[in-house]
Parts: structure tokens; sequence; C-alpha cells
């Protein structure tokens, strides 16, 4: 099993924020209540629709400017751009949903199937993660929060003054990297943070804050959703802002995402950070490209240079996968080394269960995206292969 076949479990308990509940949907995600998935108002546009096969389609935007280029114009092997599509079995079997291709900023390569289309949104599962981390950098830039080297307790012991978790000097960095120390691993069942308990909770931050630790905050990596739900609880309390707002003020809205449907837990009081907010994969580049231009975005910088570098350097590996050039990791970024065609190259990407993937390689300025129904599969390492076999082979200029 690689690093990348499993980032998240399936989720119990998270609310969808959309206007009505499919069952299609509830399969997908296991055992949940009816309960649990009442209609929330999570923001994004007007006029959404659910359809019968579970999507949600959002309303057309007559002001994007999108224009797939020649791939010859972008340096790329068009004729091998083409054979990531034609070579893949029926679309029963290979479970994508879209896969974006850009070099140089411009859209080169854009395919749908099972239903979806531009205008559909996908849940991102764990690659929401990665937005967590955006978000954290610039509630630092705006200098609600003091750095990674914060400590946890500052901005949560008001809400939790018992929590034993936060008497243990526990720091942002530490929740970041996945090493809070804490009894906390997704990956194996029997954990006490295990995300499927997590899911049982009411309150998850409540939930994390009990957790027992098995390590000093620093030292142990593990695969924890609890770590970027706690952060988004920190987003709050530092900016005083729900998170669909922050997000939405601080970093959707600058890219002209105008699109995104985020799930809550706690009875709605809180938003889910760790996985489940739905986009289009449109605006699913417009976050790798933001990332491949160091925060930068239409003469603006969004989130600082010097986040994008830190958060998507290396700081950590899963020893679960040593030997797996994809267990690197960031500040809920994942590092890897792609070899494709006799060449290496280094890339950081955001990872979600069933194939959702924000790949970013600086070195050719490419960013690929790919979003997926292959939950808890080998099918969702697909996207890998595409990359490797057509993919960056095609740069060819």
């Amino acid at each position: 099993m690689n690093a990348h076949q499993q980032p998240d479990r399936h989720p119990i308990g998270a609310r969808r924020c959309a206007p009505s509940i499919n069952r299609r949907w509830l399969a997908r995600l296991g055992t949940v209540t009816l309960a649990s998935l009442l209609i929330a108002a999570c923001g994004g546009g007007g006029g959404d629709s659910d359809d019968d096969d579970g999507h949600i389609h959002v309303q057309p935007d007559s002001s994007e400017q999108w224009t797939l280029v020649p791939a010859a114009g972008v340096g790329m092997d068009g004729a091998l751009l083409a054979k990531a599509v034609s070579t893949l079995p029926a679309e029963s079997v290979h479970g994508l949903a879209s896969m974006i291709v850009m070099r140089h900023g411009q859209p080169v390569l854009e395919q749908y199937w099972n239903g979806y289309d531009k205008d559909t949104l996908h849940d991102l599962r764990s690659a929401t993660k990665s937005i967590t981390s955006l978000m954290v950098g610039i509630a630092i830039d705006q200098k609600a929060l003091d750095g990674v080297d914060e400590p946890l307790a500052k901005h949560l012991s008001a809400s939790y003054p018992t929590a034993p978790v936060l008497q243990q000097g526990l720091v942002l960095e530490d929740l970041l990297t996945m090493r809070s120390g804490l009894a906390c691993d997704d990956w194996t069942a029997s954990s006490p943070g295990n995300e499927s308990k997590m899911y049982q909770h009411t309150d998850w931050v409540g939930f994390y804050l009990g957790l027992p630790s098995v390590a000093m905050g620093g030292m142990k990596t593990q695969y924890c959703t609890g770590n970027p739900v706690t952060l988004g609880r920190v987003i709050v309390e530092a900016s005083h802002t729900a998170i669909p707002t922050f997000a939405s003020t601080n970093l959707f809205t600058p890219l002209g995402i105008r699109h995104a449907q985020w799930a809550n837990f706690d009875n709605d009081h809180q938003t889910d950070t760790g996985g489940h907010i739905q986009l289009r994969p449109r605006d699913m580049t417009k976050l790798g490209q933001l990332a491949l231009q160091r925060g930068a975005w239409g003469g603006r910088q969004v989130v600082s240079s010097d986040w994008i570098d830190r958060s998507t350097s290396l700081h950590t590996h899963f020893t679960t996968f040593l030997g797996d050039t994809r267990n690197g990791y960031g500040y809920l970024w994942w590092r890897s080394t792609e070899r494709y065609a006799g060449h290496t190259a280094e890339m950081f990407f955001a990872n979600g269960n069933g194939g959702q993937y924000i790949f970013v390689i600086p070195s050719l300025d490419l960013v690929v995206v790919f979003t997926g129904e292959n939950y808890n599969s080998d099918r969702q390492n697909r996207p890998f292969e595409i990359l490797d076999t057509y993919i960056l082979p095609a740069v060819v200029g």
C-alpha cells in the first residue's frame, strides 16, 4: 500500500451542503443517519441543483475566461496528451470524473466522465487539507496568528479549559506536519483518534483535544484528520471569522472561485477543514496555479511567497511507506519525486480519497487536476500512472 492510496476513510456524520440528500451519495459515505445530513447553508453561488445522479451542478459563469490552447503552443505533445484520454478503459472501470492539464497558466486538456462537467462540484475529500494550509498561511500573513511556533493553547484554552492536550505545549507546526504525537492514526482502525471514531462525536475538536499522547509533539508522524480540523477552529478563534467567510474573502474571491460548498459538524457550528469541501475542477486548478505562482494572483499577493515555499517544502515522511517516493509531507501538502521517461521531477500535491488530486510540478510550470470516485480502491492511483506515462513526457519544450 502506498502513501497516496488512503489519505482518508469514509466520512461519517459530516454534513453535506446541498439542496437535497441523495441515496447514492449516502452509500458512498458509509454508515450515516439522515438526521446528520439535513440541509446546511454553506455559502457559494445561488441556483445550484442536485440532480438524480447525486452531482451538484452550479450556474455557468459567463465571465469566466477559459479557452483551451493548442498543446504545441505551450511546449507539449498533443498526440501524447490525447493518449492520456484515449487509452483509458470504459468509464465504468476507470472511475475518473475529470482531468485538467494546465501549462504556463493556460488550459491544454480538459476532460470529464460519468455525468460530470465543467459546472459540477466534486467532493475533494482530504485534498481539502491543503486549502486549510493556505488559510493558515493567510492568517499568519494577516497577523491573526503569530506563526507556526504559536502554542495551540493560546487560541483554544478559553473554549476547552480542561482539555489535557492543551497542557502539552503543542504548537501549530505539530498539527500542520501531522506530528501532534496524539494517539490519532487514520490508517489504523484501532487508533483512539481514527477519523471514523471522530465522526461519531458532535464536537470533533473536543474529541481531538481529549486524546491521549503517544509521543512528544514534533516527533512522530501519523496521518490524523483531527489535526487540520483543529487548525480550522484555530483560524476561527484567531480571526473571529467563520471558515466559509474567511476562505471566501481571503482566498476564493481573489481567485474568482464563486462556488465552494463546505461540510459542517457540531450541529452546524463548525466547518470541516479536514475534508469534504466541494469545488469545480477548474477552481481546483486555480488553487494549484496559485501555489505554483508562490501565492501571487492577478497582481496581488493572496498568500505570501514565504508561506508557499515553507508549506510545500519537505518537513517529514510517513515511515509506514518508506521506499515510496510519494511519502513526503510539508504543511498539509504531500511531496513526491516523479520518475518518467528517464527523467525525474519534484512535485507537491493535494490528495483526497477516491482520486482527488491537485498536482503541482514547478520545474515544468505544470498543474494537473484529477477528480474521481475510486474510493478506498487501488484505482485511485490511476492519475499517477497517467501523469507519469503521458502528461509529464508530453512536456517537450
